[in-house]
C-alpha cells in the first residue's frame, strides 16, 4: 500500500537532492521546496498547493494532479502531458512555465493568471473556458487545440490560427485580434 500523507506543509526542503517519498499526498501544501528535475512519477497529488516552488523539469509520469495550485513557481519544460488524465485538475498564478507542454491534456475551466507561457505547447488541448488573465503567450503553439469560450482579453503576445483550433466564442480584446491574424502577415493599425 502507497505512503498517504495528509494535511501535512513542507517548506524549504530540496526534493531535488533528496528524493521524494512515493505516496497519495491530500490537502498538502509545499512553500519555497525545490523540486529541480525531481522525479515525482507516479505520486498523486490531490488538493496540494505548491507556493514558491522551483518544480523545473521534474518527472511527471502518471503522475495525478488533482485540484492542485501553483502560485508563484518555475516550471519551465515541465511535460505535464505525462501525467495521469484522471480528474486532472490544476491551476497557475504568477508562474514561469516556459518551454512546458500540456500536449492532449483536458483543461477546461483552467485559469492561467500572471504566468509567462512562452514557447509552450498546447497542441490538441481542451482549454475550453479556459481564463488566461495577463499571461505571455510568445511562440506557444496551438494547434488543433480547442479554445471555445476561453477568454484571452488581458494576453498578449500570442499567435492562434482560427483555421486550425476551435475559437468559438472564445474572447479576445481588439488588441488581440492581430494574434489572429498572423499568418495572413497583414498590418493593422490601432
Amino acid at each position: 500500500m502507497k505512503n498517504r500523507i495528509e494535511d501535512t506543509h513542507f517548506e524549504k526542503q530540496d526534493f531535488s537532492e533528496n528524493k521524494f517519498a512515493k505516496g497519495e499526498y491530500e490537502n498538502c501544501s509545499f512553500t519555497n521546496c525545490m523540486f529541480a528535475n525531481a522525479d515525482l512519477a507516479g505520486i498523486v497529488f490531490s488538493e496540494c498547493e505548491f507556493i514558491d516552488c522551483n518544480v523545473s523539469m521534474a518527472l511527471m509520469a502518471k503522475t495525478a494532479m488533482k485540484g492542485v495550485t501553483f502560485k508563484n513557481c518555475k516550471l519551465t519544460g515541465v511535460h505535464f502531458e505525462n501525467c495521469n488524465t484522471f480528474l486532472f485538475s490544476v491551476s497557475f498564478d504568477g508562474c514561469m512555465l516556459n518551454l512546458s507542454s500540456f500536449y492532449k491534456l483536458p483543461l477546461k475551466n483552467t485559469l492561467f493568471k500572471n504566468c509567462n507561457l512562452q514557447e509552450v505547447d498546447f497542441t490538441e488541448t481542451d482549454l475550453s473556458n479556459a481564463t488566461f488573465e495577463n499571461c505571455d503567450l510568445e511562440g506557444a503553439t496551438f494547434d488543433r487545440t480547442v479554445l471555445e469560450k476561453a477568454d484571452f482579453r488581458t494576453s498578449y503576445h500570442f499567435s492562434i490560427d482560427p483555421e486550425l483550433n476551435k475559437i468559438k466564442k472564445a474572447r479576445f480584446s481588439v488588441n488581440g485580434i492581430a494574434g489572429l491574424l498572423d499568418k495572413y502577415a497583414i498590418e493593422i493599425e490601432y
